[in-house]
């Protein structure tokens, strides 16, 4: 167990040996949680960039996947395919 103090500005220095074991390195993103009997609860957080899609940028994955003549072909012989 390790004791930490609460700085003016209500932040945490983590001990060296707690970021080592949770292998984190510089700045790090935490989820915190509280219980109902007052104890605080950190674990490492993944974050992942997201990209918000206009209209053009779906119109642009659409035609990329769009099937050629020769490959919709191939997808209507497949066998127990569904027939219009």
């Amino acid at each position: 167990m390790d004791i930490v103090k609460l700085g003016k500005k209500g932040q945490l220095s983590l001990p060296a040996g707690v970021l080592r074991k949770l292998g984190l390195q510089g700045a790090a993103t935490l989820i915190l949680e509280t219980t109902d009997d007052g104890a605080v609860i950190l674990r490492p957080a993944a974050v992942y960039p997201i990209e918000l899609y206009t209209d053009a940028r779906i119109k642009e994955f659409e035609e990329a996947n769009r099937l050629t003549a020769s490959e919709k072909a191939r997808v209507r012989k497949v066998p127990g395919r569904r027939k219009r």
